[in-house]
């Protein structure tokens, strides 16, 4: 497998895992809360613990979902190109 296609196959899932982590992060904003997230934490508008608040959490689910797809990609390109997880993970991120 070429390493363009491991890249636009990290990429791609990077991209799917954020696209997740965005849902996952307001469903939970809203299990806890009782209200919707925040549209734009950096409105002057919105109390600046609950704008933190909001930042904490999807930085950490963003991370989180980012990580995963990473290493799940470099493992699945391993696996297709014979090669270590440890020798793709180097070379596509």
């Amino acid at each position: 497998m070429g390493n363009l296609v491991a890249k636009l196959l990290t990429v791609g899932a990077v991209l799917a895992a954020s696209a997740i982590a965005h849902k996952a992060t307001d469903s939970t904003w809203k299990f806890v809360t009782g209200s919707d997230s925040p549209a734009n934490p950096e409105d002057p508008d919105i109390d600046l613990k609950e704008a933190v608040a909001f930042a904490v959490l999807s930085g950490a689910f963003v991370g989180l979902a980012r990580m995963l797809a990473n290493r799940q990609s470099s493992r699945v390109i391993a696996k297709a190109s014979g090669k270590n997880s440890e020798q793709v993970a180097d070379k596509t991120n």
